[in-house]
């Protein structure tokens, strides 16, 4: 019998094994440089995009998002505008850095140019005479060009009531105010009326019509015929004497004919001002002598009745103060009564508590007590007038309420309304329409010690733990498959 021997199956020999193995590993070098390559070009291509695309804003502020006005401000460009950033290298402020990235990213008229201090020592002294801050700014656009220092940018007001301070940021209101100044020449006309012992106007009052744009001028209706047609308001801010029925004439030809007029007055040291205050006859409102003086703790601040805290209707310059329950304060003020007339249509913004009276005696009273002679309330210490013409008034009753101290009390909102006022005036534009940021949040803080272990781990330790859980795999799957070979 023959047998037939069956054929044994030949063995792998090491170098075919090797051979294998190498392939293998080609393959995966291969495709982990494919998979390399692929991840920079997405970085590359992600680095190229916008600010806009590649960062979000999950502030409760919206610290780092752009409004709707400064988009409509910026999308308007015709003219290159030039945004220098003043800084030394490595001082770069994070959130100025994300800002005017998105300023950048909107039009192709902005450019931002870094210009170090160090290597650039002389720059900033052709725009301003000021020390310059680190991540100061210089908007410039053609001949024209603004300042923005950087304590222009985060601003520290006292807050009178809690005795603290309060941080706020105004990067995006300051310079999307200074792109609008440098592109338009006609800015609002602002005629401030002097002659009558006025008082200068307040800084933070003064500060914030530098950055709404306001070209202030001033007026002496003594040396001209009538108000200039190119003034857009007039301003009559804390007289201490009363102007002449001539002056008084001519404002009232100036509002009959559609000027607009900004009035803060109130009783002075020597009496009250009889000729100023007859322009507000014409509308049905009547002026009491005296200084007002609240009967109900509700109504006033600090103590002092004479520190009036009215009441505020609604209005379209009202409006945006009481959704944020802000108050307005109104010290020394002169009671104002409101009648009819059909000249044009008054409306009360600001009124007393029904317990109120005027104190006759003036600035001469010597208790907050009611006498005999002095005047019930309730009283308007502060309306706005809107003529048949079109001519249009606010007046409020207090020479003082926006000197600094009692804006800071207010915690800004006296100064607000004042310029609330002027909006309804002038006429609000885009650019002036943007309040800045509060920065009172609370930070996550760790030490240097933790920030270096933090650092460790996730530059180093993590990335060397998942190279090594690689390798590991990679190391298993060979003798895995050298054993079934």
């Amino acid at each position: 019998m023959n047998f037939i021997k069956k054929p044994k199956k030949p063995k792998t020999s090491a170098p075919a094994r090797s051979q294998v193995a190498l392939l293998g590993g080609s393959y995966s070098l291969v495709i982990s440089a494919v998979v390399l390559a692929l991840l920079i070009v997405v970085n590359l291509f992600v680095s190229a995009l916008p600010t806009n695309l590649t960062k979000y804003d999950i502030s409760s502020t919206k610290l780092y998002s752009i409004t709707s006005n400064t988009k409509v401000v910026v999308n308007a460009l015709e003219e290159d505008v030039t945004i220098y950033w003043i800084v030394q290298a490595g001082q770069e402020d994070d959130v100025i850095e994300n800002l005017l990235g998105k300023y950048e990213s909107l039009s192709d008229h902005i450019t931002v140019v870094k210009r170090n201090p160090d290597i650039y020592p002389t720059f900033a002294e052709q725009y301003t005479d000021e020390e310059v801050p680190n991540n100061s700014l210089v908007v410039e656009s053609g001949d024209r060009y603004r300042y923005i220092s950087y304590n222009d940018i985060y601003l520290s007001d006292v807050d009178m009531y809690s005795y603290s301070y309060s941080t706020s940021f105004d990067g995006e209101g300051a310079i999307t105010s200074a792109i609008d100044y440098v592109v338009t020449e006609d800015l609002p006309q602002l005629y401030v009326l002097e002659g009558h012992g006025e008082a200068e106007l307040p800084s933070t009052f003064s500060d914030q019509l530098e950055k709404e744009n306001y070209e202030v001028n001033t007026l002496s209706l003594l040396t001209v015929d009538q108000i200039p047609e190119e003034a857009d308001c007039v301003l009559i801010y804390a007289p201490s004497t009363d102007l002449s029925e001539e002056e008084v004439d001519m404002l009232r030809d100036y509002v009959t004919g559609g000027g607009k007029l900004m009035v803060s007055a109130g009783t002075t040291e020597n009496g009250s001002l009889p000729n100023l205050y007859s322009l507000l006859e014409d509308y049905g409102v009547t002026a009491s002598e005296g200084i007002v003086v609240e009967g109900d703790r509700e109504h006033y601040a600090f103590g002092m009745p004479y520190v009036l805290m009215p009441d505020i209707a609604s209005s379209d310059i009202t409006d945006s103060l009481t959704e944020e329950n802000y108050y307005v304060l109104m010290p020394i003020s002169q009671g104002m009564t409101v009648g009819s007339s059909s000249n044009g249509t008054v409306t009360s913004l600001l009124t007393t508590s029904d317990t109120a009276f005027s104190k006759v005696a003036g600035y001469s009273l010597e208790t907050y007590e009611k006498e005999d002679g002095d005047i019930d309330g309730p009283f308007t210490v502060g309306l706005s007038i809107e003529d048949n013409s079109g001519g249009q008034i606010v007046w409020f009753s207090s020479s003082t309420f926006l000197e600094d101290m009692y804006n800071a009390y207010s915690s800004g909102a006296n100064v607000d309304m004042a310029m609330n006022s002027l909006s309804w005036l002038v006429g609000e534009r885009e650019a002036i329409a943007i309040r800045s940021k509060s920065l009172n949040y609370n930070y996550l803080t760790i030490s240097d010690s933790t920030s270096s272990t933090l650092k460790g781990l996730m530059i180093g330790v993590f990335p060397l733990a998942y190279l090594g859980v690689g390798i590991a795999v990679i190391l298993v799957k060979r003798k895995v498959q050298n054993e079934t070979v």
